[in-house]
């Protein structure tokens, strides 16, 4: 059997952001994100550094508040209010994790359902769940672009969520139902995980579990959409980045798949931006 095609998602996302800038450049007022982070994560750091890079590149205006890790939660739900009023800001991102103290319901609930470009706010998830347009969380509206550009037309496919949060899980499988496919969603409480991803056409896997899913998980010709970045050690002491399933093995089961990195992580950003710009148009008509 010939081995899978890779999505590149790292192309997709060059090209959507392509399109993304020249629309930008068109317009008169900018499209403009704000991004919150509290204290001193250095992952975090790195991320919003990313989002501010990619932000202006594409022509949009670019706002960082950095707060120390010792913020009140009521002085950083001010500063949420400030940027929901403040009319030149489209969208509005609150990096998570939250330090210890802060509860991070709280704040997204703060977020104006019309800048929440992150998708988190209950609004929004009920708007995706019961089928009406709003704000979607960028890392499964990513897995959907690829999914089409990779298979054209979904319905009718046998798809499986294997993860169950509220970031990419829950709403991967209202994406997926909305395109038609039927939709299994998978967990660590599932029976016979193997036996149910093997019934799919189409298997996103986002548990945060190394190589979790070996290729005898795999329905041959499947297409693979892998959502987990995990760090694990080399044999020469170093790290490498690997995802929820075994890549090499897949490669030689799998229709298409997704690499890690290169995969699915270039289309967040991609997708936030295209959130930030859906926010920008519907909040001027």
């Amino acid at each position: 059997m010939a081995r899978a095609r890779i999505i590149d998602g790292k192309a997709a996302a060059a090209a959507l952001l392509a399109g993304m800038t020249a629309e930008v450049a068109a317009l008169a007022r900018k499209p403009g994100l704000a991004v919150v982070l509290v204290g001193d994560d250095a992952a975090s750091q790195v991320y919003v550094r990313n989002k501010a890079r990619q932000t202006l590149a594409c022509g949009m205006r670019s706002v960082e508040i950095r707060l120390p890790a010792d913020t009140g939660q009521a002085e950083l739900l001010a500063h949420i209010a400030a940027l929901n009023a403040d009319d030149t800001v489209d969208g509005i991102l609150v990096q998570l994790p939250l330090p210890s103290g802060i509860d991070p319901h709280a704040v997204l609930a703060a977020i104006d359902p019309a800048k929440d470009v992150d998708g988190f706010h209950v609004v929004n998830a009920g708007r995706l769940a019961t089928g009406q347009p709003g704000l979607v969380p960028c890392t499964p509206l990513g897995c959907l672009y690829l999914l089409r550009q990779t298979l054209g037309s979904l319905a009718g496919l046998r798809a499986v969520v294997l993860g169950r949060s509220s970031i990419v899980g829950k709403p991967m499988a209202h994406l997926l139902l909305g395109d038609d496919c039927t939709v299994t969603i998978a967990h660590s409480r599932s029976r016979d995980l193997p036996g149910l991803t093997r019934e799919a056409d189409i298997l996103v896997a986002a548990v945060g579990r190394p190589e979790m899913v070996g290729a005898d998980w795999i329905k041959p010709g499947a297409t693979i959409i892998d959502v987990g970045i995990n760090r694990v050690s080399r044999a020469d002491g170093g790290t490498r980045l690997v995802g929820d399933v075994a890549f090499d093995a897949a490669m030689a089961v799998a229709g298409a798949i997704t690499p890690v990195p290169g995969g699915v992580g270039p289309m967040t950003i991609a997708m936030l931006l295209s959130n930030t710009l859906t926010a920008y148009r519907a909040r001027r008509g």
